[in-house]
């Protein structure tokens, strides 16, 4: 598929060579790095990069208004958003206007260029079928959705495990009654980690969520079922609600 290209808007000087050095070590071509927010968007359409690391903090231009005209190009660029704001509102508003991850600073370059190397590994696997690949951003944004509207922010590490997770009881439901030996295996070994590793990090997502006490939230997802207090469900509960949700809706199809 070739070498893919890499942007890095991001303010503060030492960072952006920092991601630049991490992304050009695992083989990417970045293609520009600058603080100036227009400049970036200049560079994102002429270069026709596929992945975009854009800082919320810019010179000129905002992360969010990069985000905004990107959108309005329909610039199919993918997005990891970075910023020192962890309120909910703003990681929402992030997302929705179209970055695929939002990292919470400081960040560490190499978790920067995982989440760039997992962008750019989706975006090959979908490739032969552009109808598949939409359908997976689809799906992706639905969990995104129900994860930030429960109270799962997207910068702890069980975010990632518990959507594959989901993704992967939506294309086969069976899959829920072996999650010891077969998806949490499955699950560590696409992010290179240990299956016990996968198991306390969901763990951890869903006891985020309740603490948050957002059972409004809660109840609108898991239906007729409510949960109160401590009551939360086990890991394999939450994943077959979730995905079960999602089939009820039509999106069994996707990716």
């Amino acid at each position: 598929m070739g070498i893919k290209k890499v942007a890095v808007l991001e303010s503060n000087g030492e960072t952006a060579q920092g991601i630049a050095e991490c992304l050009r070590g695992e083989g990417f071509e970045v293609c520009g790095v600058t603080d100036d927010g227009e400049e970036g968007l200049r560079t994102i359409l002429s270069e026709e990069a596929d992945v975009a690391v854009i800082g919320l903090v810019l010179k000129g231009l905002d992360g969010f208004g990069v985000l905004e005209k990107l959108r309005e190009a329909h610039s199919p660029v993918q997005v990891v958003a970075t910023g020192g704001f962890s309120d909910d509102e703003i990681i929402s508003r992030v997302l929705n206007k179209g970055a695929r991850y939002y990292l919470i600073k400081p960040v560490q370059p190499e978790v920067v260029a995982e989440r760039v190397r997992e962008l750019t590994s989706s975006a090959e696997k979908a490739a032969p079928a552009v109808r598949e690949k939409r359908a997976a951003v689809s799906l992706d944004e639905k969990i995104s959705n129900i994860f930030i509207s429960i109270g799962i922010p997207p910068h702890i590490k069980g975010y990632g495990y518990l959507r594959e997770g989901i993704k992967m009881a939506v294309e086969d439901p069976s899959i829920i009654n072996n999650v010891t030996k077969q998806l949490y295996p499955r699950i560590a070994e696409k992010f290179s980690t240990t299956p016990s590793k996968v198991e306390r990090a969901i763990r951890h997502s869903i006891e985020v969520a309740w603490n948050r006490q957002r059972l409004d939230a809660i109840n609108a997802v898991f239906g007729v079922r409510v949960y109160i207090g401590s009551d939360k469900p086990t890991n394999s509960e939450f994943i077959a609600l979730v995905a079960d949700k999602l089939i009820l809706e039509g999106l069994a199809n996707y990716r």
